[in-house]
């Protein structure tokens, strides 16, 4: 059994644009302190907002998978492989590929917020791809109403957005209410779960908006929520197959 819930302010903070841009990460970079290290497959995962609008100017990556999912507001998005800004709305998520290599930056506007998530693929043969990227609209992504609130599907199963970093699922739960809920789980898989609204006790610790938990080993997770809630949560391999980044692949981000 494994279970670790990490608070907002125990996570590692950062900011760009001299300050119009903050973030928290709950999974920061290994130099970093605050959050957590990166875990199975995913390396890197960070919320970002802006109340007056800001810029992350141009940069390189390569190798990794690197998703935005923008929460509320919008984004705007430039790369140098095609040259030109593309906007991102509410609910709408973005893929880079980086593969071989590729240069982006991104425009918060005002009140946008979103999270930037990096997914660890077998990193031989991404970086033997050439680079691209996938745009999905909110419209497109399967969503399903159940009894106890809203699940959308942004990468796995029904998905039409899908990554080659192994055994990846991302989910949206919207409009959980208040009282009881549960999900079963796999011993298969890793279950990091973001607070978005809301909040509620486990038997691991109260949980409130902004906070973080991980849960390996486990058949069921259960949160009895004082209030109406909303989680994001991302099933990985409890074991991934081939070496990671944080394993020791020395290459750039």
């Amino acid at each position: 059994m494994s279970v670790e819930i990490v608070s907002k302010h125990h996570q590692a903070q950062g900011a760009f644009d001299f300050g119009r841009i903050r973030e928290n990460k709950p999974i920061g970079f290994p130099h970093e302190n605050g959050g957590m290290n990166s875990m199975s497959n995913i390396f890197y995962w960070a919320h970002a907002w802006s109340d007056v609008g800001g810029l992350i100017d141009t940069h390189p990556h390569q190798g990794f998978e690197i998703m935005s999912y923008v929460l509320d507001g919008q984004l705007s998005h430039y790369d140098t492989k095609y040259d030109r800004w593309l906007g991102l709305d509410t609910g709408d998520a973005q893929v880079i590929r980086a593969g071989n290599g590729i240069s982006h930056a991104e425009k918060v506007l005002p009140g946008g917020n979103f999270f930037q998530i990096w997914f660890d693929p077998d990193l031989s043969k991404s970086l033997k791809k050439e680079a691209s990227y996938t745009d999905i609209k909110q419209k497109d992504f399967p969503i399903e109403k159940l009894e106890y609130g809203t699940v959308k599907t942004i990468v796995g199963a029904e998905s039409p957005l899908q990554l080659d970093t192994e055994g990846i699922c991302v989910r949206d739960l919207t409009d959980i209410r208040k009282g009881n809920w549960s999900m079963p789980l796999s011993k298969e898989s890793v279950y990091s779960v973001y607070v978005l609204e809301g909040g509620g006790q486990t038997d691991y610790g109260t949980l409130t908006k902004d906070d973080f938990l991980v849960v390996k080993n486990e058949d069921l997770l259960s949160i009895n929520f004082g209030s109406d809630s909303r989680l994001f949560i991302i099933e990985s391999p409890a074991k991934v197959s081939y070496l990671t980044y944080a394993e020791g692949q020395g290459i750039m981000a």
